[in-house]
């Protein structure tokens, strides 16, 4: 989906936010959706994304997401390298707001986050082998929980808004569907979408979250045939189809229950199916079975990569 708005930033202009004078230099695009562009952009040799939004009412609501997290975290105390925006490097993701002139004379609104330097998901398992899928997915839920604990819900979580790091860190990018607990889902991509299912409503809930990141693994691991259960009927959709697809995935076997219970709604919340999945990853009878999918093989290789990446995040907080 492309922007509605004109606006193109090219490699190499500097802009200046209009009130605050903050000067970025634009490298390069780095993905445009329906309600903005993000580009990467240096100041003082460090970098950053640039979000421009098309409308400045919705990117607004963005930013108000984002500072209120900033400020519940800020009053609450920093906890795990999966918490919030900028977790992990103990920065803050939101950095400035500003307006800047477009090329058209227009003016537009646009903030300035944290640079995460990661894939998407997709691309991460591609280049690193699918044995890393239950520490990505382990960690995904765990970011999912912590946002869920301060009484929001992502919403449009899908592939293409998680990024991948090193050793499997996990950050969550766009915040435009970020919705209070209780309130209709502000922004949502349909084949994520619960409603677009039959499998329940569009209200802000952590299990619409959690039916999100059943689909996910779907559309990881099964792009194809999930592609083609949207092509008939709305009516004729429900969630049989999604769980009778994850039974017959040979990768996704092992967590087909798992992916039932997430789906049907029967997870409290993230933090309940974080601790289930991390259950199912230890399973010893999983482990010892002769013919375990690749993911469970490598699981002793990865929860050694994460006891690790534990230590070095325990000992950079103590400096």
């Amino acid at each position: 989906m492309t922007t509605s708005f004109k606006i193109n930033l090219r490699r190499g202009m500097t802009v200046t936010g209009k009130w605050k004078r903050n000067r970025y230099q634009v490298e390069r695009l780095l993905g445009e959706g329906a309600n903005g562009k993000v580009y990467l952009v240096q100041r003082d040799r460090s970098w950053y994304a640039m979000k421009v939004g098309a409308d400045a009412v919705d990117l607004q609501s963005e930013i108000n997401v984002l500072q209120a997290l900033a400020k519940q975290e800020k009053s609450g105390g920093r906890s795990r390298q999966d918490a919030l925006p900028g977790g992990a490097s103990g920065e803050p993701f939101l950095i400035d707001v500003d307006d800047l002139y477009g090329s058209d004379g227009r003016e537009y609104s646009f903030y300035i986050m944290r640079y995460v330097r990661g894939v998407t998901l997709s691309e991460y398992l591609s280049q690193n082998g699918k044995e890393w899928f239950p520490l990505v997915g382990l960690n995904l839920l765990n970011k999912l929980a912590a946002l869920h604990s301060k009484g929001w819900v992502f919403g449009d979580l899908k592939v293409e808004n998680v990024l991948v790091a090193d050793y499997g860190y996990v950050e969550l990018v766009d915040y435009g569907g970020a919705t209070a607990s209780g309130r209709g889902i502000r922004q949502f991509t349909e084949i994520y979408d619960r409603g677009y299912w039959n499998a329940g409503s569009r209200s802000a809930d952590a299990k619409y979250d959690l039916f999100s990141f059943g689909v996910l693994c779907l559309q990881l691991l099964e792009p194809k045939r999930l592609q083609q259960l949207t092509t008939g009927l709305p009516q004729n959709r429900s969630i049989e189809e999604l769980l009778q697809l994850s039974k017959e995935n040979e990768t996704l076997k092992p967590v087909s229950e798992w992916l039932h219970r997430a789906l049907t709604g029967d997870f409290w919340d993230a933090a309940e199916g974080a601790e289930a999945w991390r259950l199912l990853m230890h399973r010893r009878q999983l482990r010892r079975r002769s013919d375990t999918p690749g993911w469970l093989k490598g699981l002793a290789a990865v929860s050694a990569v994460l006891l690790g990446v534990s230590v070095y995040w325990l000992l950079r907080g103590g400096l």
